[in-house]
C-alpha cells in the first residue's frame, strides 16, 4: 500500500517562505516522477511542479516559476517543495503525487497516488 504524507504547511505572511515535505512509504520513489499540485477553495486542483525520477528534469507552472523549487531525496524517499516569496494567491491545500509511469505529467491523470494534503495560508 503506497502512502504519501505531506507536512510543513502553515500560516505565513506574504513574502515569507515555507518548505513542504512529502514522505512516501510502501514503494520507493526513486524510479517514479513526482509532482506537487494545489487546490484553492472553490477552484480546481492545479499543477504546481513536477520532477523526473532522476531529478534531472523539472517543470513548474508559470505562476510559481522562479519562486518554488521541487527537489527529492531518494535515499529518504521524500520529495520537497521549497516555496519562497509567497503571495496570498498561493493559499491552497498542497498535495504531492506519484506518477503512473516515467512521464512527468502536468495533469492529475498522470499520477496514481496522492497524499491527503497540507494547508498553506498566506496572509497579506
Amino acid at each position: 500500500q503506497v502512502q504519501l504524507v505531506e507536512s510543513g504547511g502553515g500560516l505565513v505572511q506574504a513574502g515569507g517562505s515555507l518548505r513542504l515535505s512529502c514522505a512516501a512509504s510502501g514503494r520507493t520513489i526513486s524510479t517514479y516522477p513526482m509532482g506537487w499540485f494545489r487546490q484553492a477553495p472553490g477552484k480546481e486542483r492545479e499543477f504546481v511542479a513536477g520532477m523526473s525520477w532522476s531529478g534531472g528534469t523539472t517543470y513548474y507552472s508559470e505562476s510559481v516559476k522562479g519562486r518554488f523549487t521541487i527537489s527529492r531525496d531518494n535515499a529518504k524517499n521524500t520529495v520537497y517543495l521549497q516555496m519562497n516569496s509567497l503571495k496570498p494567491e498561493d493559499t491552497a491545500v498542497y498535495h504531492c503525487a506519484m506518477a503512473r509511469s516515467n512521464f512527468v505529467g502536468r495533469t492529475e491523470n498522470s499520477y496514481s497516488y496522492w497524499g491527503q494534503g497540507t494547508q498553506v495560508t498566506v496572509s497579506s
